[in-house]
């Protein structure tokens, strides 16, 4: 959709005052929003200093800002690693997810007045529709009580994000629910093409194994592979396969395309 080929390269991976001509990507995978004593990785506010900089000293040029448009790409890290999501205390969901969303409101506020034109946001996908997550039900269905979490962190980014100008929510929960939440031989085409769609196509043989595990002496394979991967919307416990991702954005192109569009 940008004319672009992949995504632009890392910063972790770039020479000092470079930056590609096709922009940068300052995310890490891991990476969350809030800060923890556990995590090493570089926070959401790391990344937008790290960008800052880069602006001040004019490695990122004034040009290059003028049609520019920023990605903040959300998995759920923060509540990953805390176990927020499935809690059953209504109070400190709120509280913890408020304070993820309210961060995040606050860095897409700096990366606007740093020049950035137009922002995306994408919401949380249904966590719960997961291989994960739904394991447990030999990958039927979803869980409906651990997709709360989720609705309160998307309703509270919809509140922090809607007034504010040139911020777009790139809707994963609608587009993901549309592909993974339909019974089989229901829905739209794009939901009809993937046969297995709450299951992994590489799965591990142990529940708290993954995807690509080995035995540490035998070298033995503790995994499967499908065999018709096309036909499977996750490729491992999370994450959704080439042909998923495809699916997900022949929904969300249309919406992009006009936000990108617009003056």
């Amino acid at each position: 959709m940008l004319g672009l080929e992949e995504a632009p390269p890392a910063h972790a991976r770039t020479a000092e005052k470079t930056c590609d001509l096709s922009g940068m990507t300052f995310a890490t995978g891991g990476a969350m929003v809030l800060d923890s004593t556990s995590h090493e990785f570089p926070t959401f506010t790391k990344q937008v200093d790290i960008f800052r900089k880069m602006v001040k000293d004019g490695t990122i040029t004034e040009k290059q800002l003028t049609h520019s448009v920023a990605l903040v790409a959300f998995s759920g890290n923060d509540y990953a690693s805390t176990g927020v999501i499935g809690l059953s205390s209504p109070s400190d969901i709120n509280a913890y997810i408020g304070k993820v969303t309210k961060e995040m409101a606050a860095n897409v506020e700096q990366l606007l007045k740093l020049g950035v034109t137009k922002v995306l946001v994408n919401n949380l996908h249904p966590v719960s529709c997961t291989p994960s997550q739904t394991r447990t039900n030999n990958y039927t269905t979803c869980d409906i009580f651990e997709n709360l979490g989720v609705s309160i962190h998307n309703n509270n980014l919809k509140q922090v994000m809607t007034a504010k100008k040139n911020v777009h929510i790139a809707d994963l929960y609608t587009t993901f629910i549309n592909i993974v939440d339909n019974v089989p031989g229901k829905g739209s085409d794009l939901t009809k093409q993937f046969k297995r769609k709450l299951s992994p196509c590489c799965e591990s043989l142990d529940s708290k194994g993954y995807c690509g595990q080995q035995g540490e002496l035998s070298r033995e394979l503790l995994y499967t592979v499908c065999d018709k991967s096309n036909k499977f919307f996750y490729w491992d416990d999370m994450h959704p396969m080439h042909v998923g991702w495809e699916a997900a954005m022949k929904q969300l192109e249309k919406p992009l395309r006009v936000f990108l569009d617009q003056d």
